[in-house]
């Protein structure tokens, strides 16, 4: 499997000098980024969708923003995160991209309590979710309703790691967000007013189309 990803990268085309400075800084750090192979998947899966208006729960450093702004000339994306640092570093590495300021706005704050925020927005025709794994439903359950009709919600890391398929995880906390993303996996699937798939790419995005 691996080499099959080193193949599939090795057809990329080059990322411009910023993106590769931030994942070098992100992996410096130990900053979680969206995993190249499952962003890519997303970003394709955008094209064809073609939103105006993106919701992300989970700003980082602004990479997978910035990858979204980049393939989607006129997309505006709202961001949302909760640690300071993180937003004065998406900040900084959004001011230096061109173009890109004025299409994606930060909110700086806990995405349970910036609602009031995102709403003076408007309706999103997608939303992606890759924030607090424990926090996935309340999420999902909080801005959904800001999601126009046949709009997706795009949810990364819900394979955690291939862990959802083993029965006995020694680790009690790995144990505990397992059992949270399987719940919210199986919820996902049951949900009467979306069509969820589950694609086995980089850590697992679940992607849950909004039925009209």
């Amino acid at each position: 499997m691996e080499e099959i990803c080193d193949y599939l990268a090795s057809l990329q085309q080059e990322k411009n000098s910023l993106l590769t400075e931030m994942e070098h800084f992100a992996k410096t750090h130990h900053i979680p980024i969206m995993e190249s192979s499952s962003l890519n998947m997303m970003i394709q899966f955008l094209r064809i969708q073609q939103p105006k208006r993106i919701l992300e729960i989970g700003t980082a450093i602004g990479y997978s923003a910035l990858r979204m702004a980049d393939a989607l000339p006129n997309v505006h994306i709202v961001t949302i995160e909760r640690e300071a640092v993180r937003c004065r570093q998406a900040h900084d590495y959004i001011s230096r991209a061109h173009g890109a300021k004025n299409r994606i706005t930060i909110i700086e704050g806990d995405a349970l309590e910036v609602f009031a925020q995102v709403e003076a927005f408007g309706h999103f025709d997608a939303i992606f979710i890759d924030a607090a794994k424990g926090q996935y439903r309340r999420f999902f359950e909080l801005y959904t309703p800001l999601l126009q009709d046949n709009g997706c919600v795009y949810t990364d890391n819900v394979l955690y790691k291939g862990l959802v398929a083993k029965e006995n995880i020694e680790n009690r906390r790995a144990s505990g967000f397992v059992k949270k993303i399987k719940a919210y996996n199986q919820w996902l699937m049951d949900h009467p007013a979306f069509i969820t798939e589950i694609l086995p790419v980089g850590d697992g995005v679940a992607v849950s189309l909004k039925k009209a």
